[in-house]
C-alpha cells in the first residue's frame, strides 16, 4: 500500500467563475476520483494508495472538491451535493469529458450520486465507498459525523479534535495512521477561508429541513431508475456513516453490486488499498 509514485500534472480551471484544482495522469478511459469531507481533505491525499495502480489502464483526474484543497473556497449551503456535482460537471465539460467513470468517498461519493441523478448520459460507471446522504433523515448522526460536524464549533478547529475524529471515527486501526497525515489536514483546514465558510456543516435555519431531505437520496424517487452500473464498498466498522446504507442503496438501484469490507472504517480505499484497487479496476474495466 505505497503512497502515490506516478508523476501528476497539476492544473487549476476556472468553472463558473471559480477555481477548481486537478491533477491527472495516465490514460485511457477518464475515471474522476472525488475525495470525502473531512477537515483539511483533498484530492490526491485522499487517493494517494489508489492512483498509480488506476493509472496504469486509465486516465485518472482526482480534483480538490469546491470548498477544499487548493479548489475556490465555500459551498453552497443549501444544496451541497448539487453544488458539488455541478463543479464536477463543469470541469468534465472543461476537459471535454462527455462520459467518464467516477469513483467517490463519503461528500464525494454524494457528489457522484447526484451528478448521476441529475446527468446520468454523463457517467459510465461509479463506485461509491460509504457515499453521503444515504438514509441520513432516518435515524440521527452517527458519533462519527457528530465528531466531524462539531469540528469548526465550540472553541473551533484543533489538532487534537482531528485525530480524535481520524483515529477514533474514520478509520478501523487508529494506530495506522501517520502523524504527518494529520498534520498536513490540520494546516489545511485552519485555512481562514475554510474557518470562514466551512464546506460541510450540518445544515441549520429557516430551510434546514428542506435541505435535509433534499440531501437523502433514498427520499429520492429517481435512484430507481438510475441505470448507471454502480459499485458500493462498504467498510464494515463505518462509524461515520452506517453500513446499512450499503443494502439501500443495493435495494434502490437496479445495476447495484454492493460489497463489505472487513477490518475498514469510512476510509476503505486507504485502509484496503489493495483490494480495492484489485476490485475497482476489475468493475471499471469489465
Amino acid at each position: 500500500m505505497n503512497t502515490n509514485t506516478t508523476t501528476l500534472t497539476e492544473h487549476t480551471v476556472t468553472v463558473g467563475g471559480r477555481q477548481i484544482f486537478y491533477a491527472e495522469t495516465g490514460s485511457g478511459p477518464a475515471v474522476v476520483l472525488l475525495h470525502g469531507g473531512g477537515p483539511g481533505a483533498s484530492g490526491v491525499s485522499n487517493y494517494s494508495r489508489n492512483i498509480d495502480a488506476l493509472a496504469e489502464e486509465f486516465r485518472v483526474i482526482v480534483p480538490d472538491l469546491p470548498g477544499y484543497g487548493r479548489s475556490s473556497k465555500g459551498v453552497d449551503g443549501n444544496d451541497p451535493f448539487g453544488y458539488l456535482a455541478n463543479g464536477i460537471r463543469g470541469l468534465m465539460n472543461h476537459l471535454g469529458i462527455d462520459r467518464a467513470h467516477l469513483v467517490g468517498n463519503s461528500y464525494g461519493g454524494a457528489c457522484a450520486l447526484r451528478l448521476a441523478l441529475d446527468t446520468p448520459e454523463r457517467v459510465d460507471k461509479m463506485v461509491l465507498m460509504g457515499p453521503g446522504g444515504i438514509g441520513t433523515t432516518r435515524a440521527l448522526p452517527t458519533a462519527g459525523l457528530q465528531s466531524l460536524f462539531a469540528y469548526y464549533g465550540g472553541d473551533g478547529p484543533s489538532r487534537a479534535k482531528l485525530d480524535t475524529f481520524i483515529r477514533q471515527y474514520l478509520v478501523y486501526d487508529g494506530d495506522s495512521v501517520p502523524a504527518e497525515v494529520i498534520d498536513t489536514r490540520y494546516l489545511s483546514s485552519i485555512d481562514p477561508e475554510v474557518v470562514a465558510n466551512p464546506p460541510l456543516r450540518r445544515p441549520s435555519g429557516l430551510f434546514a429541513l428542506r435541505t435535509l431531505w433534499r440531501m437523502d437520496f433514498t427520499r429520492d424517487s429517481r435512484l430507481a431508475h438510475l441505470p448507471t452500473p454502480t459499485l458500493v464498498i462498504w467498510g464494515r466498522d463505518d462509524k461515520v456513516n452506517r453500513p446499512s446504507g450499503g443494502q439501500m442503496l443495493a435495494d434502490a438501484l437496479p445495476n447495484c453490486d454492493l460489497l463489505l469490507a472487513a477490518n475498514a472504517g469510512h476510509w476503505v480505499q486507504w485502509e484496503r488499498a489493495d483490494f480495492f484497487n484489485h476490485v475497482t479496476r476489475a468493475f471499471l474495466g469489465a
